[in-house]
Parts: structure tokens; C-alpha cells; sequence
């Protein structure tokens, strides 16, 4: 099969206006995948399913990522004149630069062949944000086994899929407002949801329950031995 670079060479002479990167994966399994502009997503998709040579006729996993943003530290080596001898080579000082990497989520699909008995192909998509602008084209409409993992990744991490063909919450019930996936998701100590709470769950529970008159907690708690 051809590697990553050799899909990104030939995907760009097809779509010259697109945006791919290869990004690479330094674990021991090596597989590295390619970043996609939501622009020619689809149409990059199509072209990975129906092309002769790849034939990527199977999405076998979708999954999301949450990259909160981040402080990015990057040293630099400046070259200054030494004060203690002028006329001699510049002193090289190293300095720091901070920036803030803006957050955002990302969603990735694992392609196989199975006809021609390959894969996987890797395929990134990033959202601009983590808020307002947290959409992604869906490939549902290419792969129909993204259907219910994209709706997946919709309800734990809040990437919305344009063109989806039924995108709904999946394991969350419609009226939660949350997405559990995302790193800085806080677990509520209500649990509202817990007909009957039991074990840590209930000791989070008990400081929302209506406070007992005197001798009812007397009561509940028993006579003094």
C-alpha cells in the first residue's frame, strides 16, 4: 500500500487547492495519518473510497480527541555583542518566547480496504475551536459505518457533523447540556440520574437531599446506644 506521503503527493494533484498534512506518529506502531481542511473533506473521502489503487471502502473506527489550548514555550539563541570584548564574537544568549496554541477537538477515522486487503489510512479533521466553531464535515454520507460513531463523538466531546444524516445525542440523554470526553468536563456530585445512589455516590448525593427536621435525622440515624 502507499504511505501516507505518496496519498498526500497524489491527493494533491487531484485537489491542488487543499489543505493535508501528514501528521506523524512517533509510538512504535508508526502510523502516522493525514490532517485534512474541512473544505475538500468529503470530496477528498470519496476519492479515497472510489480511487483504483486504494479502494478504502471501510470506516472500522471514528473516534474524537479534546485539545484544550495551551501555554507553548519555544527557546530561541539570539546573538548580542559581548560587552566584555566588543570586538570579539557575539554572545549567544538563549531566550524563551511563550505563546498560547489554541484549543480544539479533532476527529479521526481509521480506513481499511477489504477488498484489496489494506489499510489502515488515517484521516484527521480539527475543528477552528472548542466553542462556537466546533463543526466538521460528515462522512456518514461516504462511509455509512460513521453514522453512529460520529453521533458518538457529537454527544461525549460536541464536534457537530454537517450533513449528518440523523445527529442526536447516542448515550446521553437529551436534555444533558455536557459533553463527558472533553478534559476539563466537571462530574456533577447531584447525580441526578442515580434512581438509588449508593457508596461514594450517595455520600456526594446526601448534600443536595432536603435537610430532615430534628426528629426525623434522629430517627434515620438511629437510637444512641
Amino acid at each position: 500500500m502507499e504511505t501516507p506521503e505518496q496519498i498526500r503527493d497524489r491527493l494533491l494533484t487531484r485537489f491542488p487547492d487543499a489543505a493535508i498534512t501528514v501528521v506523524l506518529n512517533p509510538g512504535p506502531a508508526a502510523q502516522h495519518s493525514l490532517l485534512l481542511g474541512a473544505a475538500h473533506a468529503r470530496a477528498i473521502a470519496e476519492f479515497l473510497r472510489d480511487d483504483a489503487t486504494l479502494r478504502l471502502d471501510q470506516c472500522s473506527n471514528v473516534t474524537g480527541i479534546d485539545w484544550p489550548e495551551k501555554e507553548i514555550v519555544e527557546p530561541t539563541k539570539v546573538a548580542t555583542p559581548d560587552p566584555a570584548n566588543p570586538a570579539g564574537p557575539p554572545k549567544v544568549v538563549e531566550q524563551k518566547t511563550q505563546r498560547l496554541q489554541p484549543g480544539c477537538l479533532e476527529v479521526v477515522y481509521h480506513l481499511y480496504s477489504i477488498s484489496l486487503r489494506h489499510g489502515p489510512v488515517i484521516l484527521r479533521l480539527r475543528t477552528v475551536n472548542r466553542t462556537d466553531q466546533a463543526a466538521v464535515p460528515s462522512l456518514t454520507p461516504v462511509w455509512r459505518s460513521c453514522e453512529f460513531q460520529e453521533r458518538e463523538v457529537f454527544d461525549l466531546f460536541g464536534v457537530t457533523f454537517a450533513g449528518h444524516p440523523d445527529l442526536r445525542r447516542i448515550l446521553m440523554w437529551d436534555e444533558f447540556t455536557d459533553h463527558p470526553m472533553r478534559r476539563d468536563y466537571v462530574e456533577p456530585d447531584d447525580y441526578e440520574w442515580e434512581p438509588t445512589p449508593h457508596g461514594t455516590v450517595l455520600e456526594k448525593a446526601k448534600v443536595h437531599y432536603p435537610a430532615l427536621p430534628p426528629a426525623a435525622a434522629a430517627s434515620a440515624t438511629g437510637p444512641t446506644p
